[in-house]
């Protein structure tokens, strides 16, 4: 069982959920009406910020599952738990500004590249 990877993987799209409502509440915040996509600079952060969570979630998820099934549960979790931080840190800087975005981002790259170079690590393994 993989109990500890479901957690990450729930508190993930939960997140991903967050920003969702982040970028309702921004619409109504700055009077961007949909559909329009720009307008002012809060709401295209806020925007960026739930597409850039949703680009990252097919590199992230499958890694996830991966490293988990081919390696280990509570090591998969913890790498997982610190992209969801690194998702956070990218959340609060780039709201403040698009140059604050950089943190996060490397937080939450490098949590992705240790799990998908893991799990192929891993496969390859099994393969030879």
């Amino acid at each position: 069982m993989y109990h500890l990877t479901a957690l990450v993987t729930l508190l993930a799209v939960l997140f991903f959920f967050f920003t969702c409502m982040n970028v309702s509440r921004s619409r109504t915040k700055t009077g961007i009406k949909v559909p329009a996509m720009s307008g002012h600079p809060d709401f295209e952060r806020a925007f960026r910020i739930q597409m850039n969570t949703l680009e990252w979630m097919p590199i992230f998820l499958p890694s996830l599952w991966l490293f988990a099934i081919y390696i280990s549960d509570p090591i998969a979790a913890g790498i997982g738990a610190v992209w969801i931080i690194g998702r956070i840190v990218y959340f609060i800087g780039y709201s403040q500004a698009a140059a604050k975005r950089g943190p996060g981002f490397a937080i939450q790259g490098i949590a992705a590249i240790a799990l998908w170079a893991g799990a192929l690590g891993a496969v390859v393994l099994r393969l030879v």
